[in-house]
């Protein structure tokens, strides 16, 4: 399996190479849907190539966040048209486990527009993210805002590792888990500021509807 693996690998690095910005768009568009592999092995060595001269930076950043979300459209168009038991039925065999899914839809349901834009920062939720808001019918315009920051956090992340320590493989695995965990404080620290706000909101209204009672 091992072996498989790392041939898939090297399949996906030389396609990169070959296809060039195409290659990135479809793969992080197949990455962001329902056939799920790192993103890393995609967007890194696109920055590397762009440390060369051999891509252009910020197309290769633009073509990684326009893949990843064209595979979010997907999984949205999936879950808007077949629903709920369509994605309960054949998920499992693609890692959406009824529990898992049932955690990101309930949490969905209240706080669509962050789960969406927090999801895509998140490795084995950024795949999941798109079904619950396609099965909520969230605006596609949202769905595609905080869709694009979300991954163009991510992408810009992946690329700039390959651009500034493409040839290090050591270099990589440590800051890619660097990075990695920055970025899940960073989506902490906005879930935080967003509960805040959440709060200070229901206080305020709270105060209003007596007022108005009397």
């Amino acid at each position: 399996m091992g072996e498989l693996f790392q041939q898939v690998v090297n399949w996906l690095v030389e396609t990169v190479g070959s296809m060039g910005y195409i290659g990135i768009m479809l793969l992080m568009a197949i990455e962001s849907s329902f056939i799920p592999f790192p993103s890393e092995i995609v967007m890194i060595p696109a920055g590397y190539l762009a440390s060369r001269s051999e891509m252009n930076l910020w197309v290769a950043i633009f073509c990684g966040i326009a893949g990843s979300l064209i595979g979010a459209y997907i999984n949205y168009m999936i879950a808007l048209k077949l629903g709920r038991p369509f994605i309960l039925r054949f998920g499992k065999y693609v890692g959406i486990s009824k529990e898992k899914f049932s955690r990101v839809d309930e949490y969905f349901v209240r706080h669509g527009e962050i789960t969406t834009f927090i999801g895509r920062l998140i490795p084995g939720v950024r795949q999941l993210i798109s079904f619950p808001a396609g099965l909520g019918k969230m605006s596609i315009a949202r769905f595609s805002l905080f869709t694009s920051i979300g991954a163009g956090l991510w992408v810009t992340v992946l690329v700039l590792l390959g651009y500034w320590i493409g040839e290090n493989q050591d270099l990589i695995e440590r800051y890619f888990k660097e990075a990695s965990l920055l970025l899940l404080l960073f989506a902490s620290g906005v879930v935080v500021l967003y509960v805040f706000i959440q709060v200070r909101r229901r206080k305020a209204v709270v105060p209003c509807s007596a007022e108005g009672d009397e």
